[in-house]
């Protein structure tokens, strides 16, 4: 009996999380995955950390090579091959070779698309100037990488206050002792956050000399001798030697669009619980597809490494004949810039209001550890819970070393569907290098009950 063939479009966490586990299942299938770009199973979320220069070499960002999944697991890897369009119904994708531009057409019984997410580049005039980088692939982080290396640049411009902002601020201001401005056309930065919220990050990244623009709206760009020289907004001009846009990204979800597979929010690839699409022989998993936010039980987007190792795992494991489900999220993010960390999961209160929810907030100041112990920092808790229930709704931290994994408490609890009381019975750990007797967490949660009850 012939063994089955299991072609995956996508070689990073997702595609090759799937991969793996599905060798696990089937010892002798053909397992065959496309990459488009040079480089399999990285760490996309190292990669800022790369271009400050705290990664010496790219290579160590790689887990693992074409040649080590040969050898070690039998998976065959083809780096440098895009695959153009699938036809689920003929079982059949068209692969380009990007190296000799050849052609040729491969046949599945099952596929997987793991085929991520995209940085948002809007159509502006100037972009194309040397200097200025979106990161996506490995390969772009290591052409600013080489970039800041060659010209050292004194001034850069980062546009876009989230996430990957937050972080490459970080790695020109604090690690590479540039000049900063960073520019989002929102009234605050980090808007998964609440204003208040926003505002404590704000002032951590402003005192660490970082400029920051709210409410200015990138239009252009200046060049001199085919390098970028300046950053265009609606409100004026600011010098820049080099630019890094951080506007967000976007699933890449063209191949199962043109497929006619079903497409979910934000038009990411629409999914069951065990990453199956609408065609029965095809999954997909990663930034690619969409999941279900735990607390509503409504489709969700998130472009996260973390969710898409699950979800590839899922895909792997059922693809292979097993059992397996990925049940969605609560919002579980992290970041910090220089010495500041932020953390934050389940509902804003925008969230919260959008769903018309009967919420109550409470915000505390407190410290990361015992008052008494050298480097004892300042952190700030905000708690959202419903009114009722007691359920806990969210939380969002900002604060010192040591502050951001406290939400992994939080998300605990609200996953589990915990009130607020039960929040605040958990039996923590407690010593001085770590914590004070009552955790922050905790005392957040004690000043929430007192006005939900």
């Amino acid at each position: 009996m012939a063994q089955e063939r299991f072609v995956i479009v996508g070689g990073d966490a997702a595609g090759m999380s799937a991969a793996g586990q599905t060798r696990n299942l089937q010892p002798d299938a053909e397992i065959v995955v496309y990459e488009k770009s040079g480089y399999s199973s990285y760490s996309a979320c190292g990669i800022p950390y790369y271009v400050a220069g705290m990664v010496d070499s790219s290579s160590r960002l790689v887990v693992r090579s074409p040649e080590e999944f040969k050898k070690r697991q039998n998976i065959d890897v083809r780096i440098r091959h895009e695959v153009l369009s699938i036809d689920p119904g003929a079982g059949k994708v068209l692969v380009r070779d990007l190296e000799s531009d050849r052609e040729f057409f491969d046949f599945f019984g099952k596929l997987l698309l793991a085929t991520g997410a995209s940085p948002f580049i809007p159509p502006i005039e100037g972009a194309d100037a040397k200097g200025i980088f979106s990161l996506g692939p490995l390969e772009s982080g290591i052409a600013a990488r080489a970039y800041v290396d060659e010209y050292h640049p004194k001034h850069a411009v980062v546009i876009g206050g989230g996430y990957i902002g937050l972080e490459m601020a970080e790695a020109f201001g604090c690690v590479r002792d540039l000049k900063v401005t960073l520019v989002d056309r929102s009234p605050q930065i980090m808007t998964t956050f609440d204003p208040d919220m926003a505002e404590h990050i704000a002032e951590a990244i402003r005192g660490i000399g970082t400029e920051i623009r709210l409410g200015e709206e990138l239009r252009g760009f200046e060049s001199k001798n085919g390098r970028v020289s300046a950053v265009i907004t609606d409100k004026g001009t600011i010098p820049a030697d080099v630019v890094v846009m951080g506007l967000g990204v976007r699933p890449n979800s063209k191949l199962a669009e043109e497929a006619g597979i079903a497409l979910s929010v934000r038009n990411a690839v629409a999914v069951d619980k065990t990453m199956r699409t609408s065609h029965p022989a095809v999954w997909a998993a990663g930034d690619c597809a969409a999941t279900v936010h735990l607390m509503t039980g409504q489709p969700f987007w998130v472009a996260l490494g973390t969710v898409a190792n699950k979800m590839g795992r899922v895909a792997g494991i059922v693809m292979g004949g097993g059992e397996a489900s990925f049940p969605g999220v609560v919002g579980t993010a992290m970041s910090k810039h220089c010495g500041s960390e932020v953390a934050r999961t389940g509902f804003s209160e925008k969230e919260a209001k959008d769903l018309g929810l009967a919420y109550r907030t409470a915000s505390v100041k407190s410290i990361t550890r015992a008052g008494y112990y050298p480097g004892v920092e300042p952190m700030h808790v905000k708690l959202l819970g419903e009114e009722g229930s007691g359920r806990l709704l969210g939380g969002q931290i900002v604060g010192g070393q040591g502050a951001a994994k406290r939400v992994d408490i939080l998300a605990t609890a609200i996953q589990g569907k915990m009130t607020v009381q039960n929040l605040v019975d958990l039996d923590l750990g407690y010593a001085p290098p770590f914590s004070m007797a009552w955790d922050p967490v905790q005392v957040a949660g004690r000043e929430l009950l007192k006005k939900i009850r």
